[in-house]
């Protein structure tokens, strides 16, 4: 990864803001202490049989419109981004650099793919509430989906406002189906850079490196589908971890969304496209920092997905 360390070096050093020479940083309260536990993994041993192999003739992928989200309404949908990098001195929370170019990347990236995005700049807990509860009223008819990008500091299952942290699920549960009608039976995509906890991930040495239409459920009122269908939650690392970020370059996790998003957000399917992610954030990126206590780490992103069908933004 020598390659990666001068890059990130080259990066922080050619911008005279002081802040941008400390390498790579997490989005979570800082440690005062002093003491990490820096967690290692261990390669598991392969003594499992190999997996059938269910790719050939007799077993066909099934390509149907019955299996694919109707992306054809008047509009795509709203894509709102809260974009928080200034936090309120008592919440303990550093300035998040780099966010700023994680907004604009964004906002860039899915306009492309026909969103309506919008942009809201250091929100406290009560105004990201009120802003998604408005989202949440909107009358969604004449929408494909919706989309909604958390850019802050957090904990597991929090989020954090300007002014302290708020459950995630507070938002997210905004647009359930019982509470947003004109959303039901469309995907409601959540993209979350934020840390889930404190521990780091160490890495574990590898062998080899990485080789270069059917009808619509919200118009037959007698079907019943469960409230929390239809969600996707992607999260830039897994429950417990920090997450990085560059303060020259963005975060890791959008990065890698961005870059995928851009290459092959219009070809292939959401699932697709967020595992290229995971690929990407996982084998391109490690922490570099004048402190060792949080260099060479890595990430993973997670995504939990309630989605009932493929979505491709086609």
């Amino acid at each position: 990864m020598a390659e990666d360390h001068a890059e990130s070096r080259d990066l922080t050093a050619g911008d005279g803001d002081d802040s941008l020479t400390m390498g790579d940083t997490t989005d979570a309260k800082p440690d005062r202490s002093g003491r990490f536990l820096l967690f290692g993994s261990k390669k598991n041993k392969d003594g499992q049989k190999p997996e059938k192999d269910y790719s050939s003739e007799s077993h066909p992928r099934i390509v149907s419109s019955t299996f694919q989200y109707k992306m054809s309404h008047q509009r795509v949908g709203k894509c709102i981004i809260i974009n928080n990098k200034n936090f309120d001195d008592n919440t303990g929370m550093n300035v998040r650099n780099g966010t700023d170019r994680d907004a604009g990347e964004l906002y860039k990236c899915f306009k492309s793919l026909g969103f309506d995005v919008s942009i809201y700049n250091d929100q406290t807990c009560d105004k990201m509430e009120h802003l998604l509860k408005e989202a949440s009223q909107e009358d969604h008819s004449d929408s494909s989906c919706f989309a909604c990008i958390l850019l802050s500091h957090g904990e597991e299952g929090m989020i954090y406002g300007t002014d302290g942290a708020i459950p995630i699920k507070t938002m997210t549960s905004l647009f359930r189906g019982d509470k947003c009608k004109s959303l039901v039976g469309k995907p409601k995509l959540f993209f979350i850079q934020a840390c889930r906890g404190s521990e780091f991930d160490e890495g574990v040495q590898t062998d080899s490196g990485p080789p270069n239409d059917t009808i619509e459920t919200d118009a037959n009122p007698s079907h019943k589908i469960p409230v929390e269908a239809d969600f996707l939650f992607a999260y830039s690392t897994v429950p417990g971890y920090y997450s990085w970020r560059n303060p020259g370059r963005g975060s890791w996790f959008v990065q890698a969304l961005c870059n995928v998003l851009n290459e092959f957000g219009k070809q292939l399917e959401i699932m697709q496209i967020l595992t290229r992610v995971n690929y990407m954030v996982a084998n391109n990126f490690e922490s570099w920092s004048e402190d060792p206590r949080y260099s060479e780490k890595k990430q993973i992103p997670c995504v939990v997905s309630m989605l009932t069908k493929e979505l491709y933004f086609n």
